[in-house]
């Protein structure tokens, strides 16, 4: 598979903060990406810095950039969303994977543990069905996806049917009840060795709004938008008590599944929801709880990973049950 970070003449400047693994950390290739997706063309215009760029601003833009990107880097092909869906940074999906893979090394003495064994379940897989794509090109490994959201769900499993071998790497499940996060999804005695997650942030619809009001300030633009200019349905955007409260019924939750799980993992949006989150990770009685920076050029991010397992048990952990033929575990090929 071919190595983007290598960067041409009339690349834009690199993204400073990125993981080392990152294949977009040189920046965009853009004679690379148009070779891969020649669709991306009329979207593409000379920027500031001298060198090809896209209107970001532009919801088509951004789609039609994540197209190529998906298609040079990953390979995968008739990637697509349904209108108004949550349409990913690519950058910053990869680094969250690949610091879950650093995550899973510090179990194993610096090696990272790639194949179809290590099996990851996304929470809230959306309509993109991102964090699996990258995460089976990157390292092998077999995903489980969870989605609320029936057109999202119909949208990853169309992604996957176009892109051979996909299928039997990751499932998608549906989430009946719009209040669990892991019952109703996980098995009884099946086993992950990472969950993944980007909660809805916002409180309420208005916050949103008063968001997307907010960047397009920053854009400079005068008429404002309804939404992101990522996009996204209320379900990825929004959830009562935000970010927090979602994370607190998650860590809730996680507690009855501590011997199934290695690490339990999710995105912090904002840095004022750290103490909150903490809290209610050492009320549950989480044995080892990190908060692992990210950034994305002046952009600051972090994830919060917990583990109900002492160093000992993660170091001897499997996804896979001793109960289960491992041909038939779910989620496997």
């Amino acid at each position: 598979m071919p190595d983007p970070t290598g960067r041409s003449p009339v690349s834009p400047p690199a993204k400073p903060g990125l993981h080392p693994r990152n294949r977009h950390a040189g920046g965009y290739d853009f004679q690379n990406l148009l070779k891969a997706s020649p669709e991306l063309a009329p979207f593409v215009s000379r920027a500031k810095h001298g060198g090809p760029s896209i209107d970001f601003a532009d919801p088509e833009a951004v789609k039609a950039l994540n197209r190529a990107l998906l298609a040079e880097a990953y390979g995968i092909r008739a990637w697509d969303l349904p209108p108004g869906y949550l349409c990913p940074p690519i950058p910053g999906r990869a680094d969250y994977v690949h610091h879950l893979a650093d995550l899973l090394a510090s179990d194993a003495d610096g090696a990272i543990p790639r194949g179809p064994a290590i099996r990851v379940l996304d929470v809230g897989v959306g309509a993109s069905a991102i964090y699996p794509l990258i995460g089976q090109r990157e390292y092998g490994w077999s995903f489980v996806g969870s989605e609320v959201d029936g057109t999202a769900l119909a949208s990853a499993e169309r992604i996957l049917a176009a892109n051979p071998g996909l299928t039997g790497a990751i499932t998608l499940r549906r989430q009946q009840d719009r209040n669990a996060i892991f019952t109703g999804i996980v098995e009884a005695g099946e086993r992950f060795e990472l969950t993944l997650c980007n909660p809805p942030f916002h409180g309420s619809m208005h916050a949103v709004r008063e968001a997307s009001g907010q960047k397009w300030r920053k854009l400079g633009r005068e008429t404002p938008r309804p939404l992101r200019n990522f996009g996204g349905q209320g379900t990825e955007l929004w959830c009562e008590g935000g970010e927090v409260g979602f994370l607190r019924r998650m860590i809730t939750e996680s507690a009855g599944l501590r011997d199934q799980v290695r690490w339990f993992t999710a995105l912090v949006s904002s840095s004022a929801s750290l103490p909150a989150v903490h809290r209610s990770l050492r009320q549950a009685e989480a044995r080892d709880i990190r908060t692992v920076p990210m950034a994305q050029g002046q952009k600051q991010s972090r994830f919060v990973a917990w583990s109900f397992l002492e160093a000992g048990g993660r170091r001897t952990f499997r996804s896979l049950p001793t109960l289960l033929d491992p041909t038939k575990a779910p989620g496997l090929p």
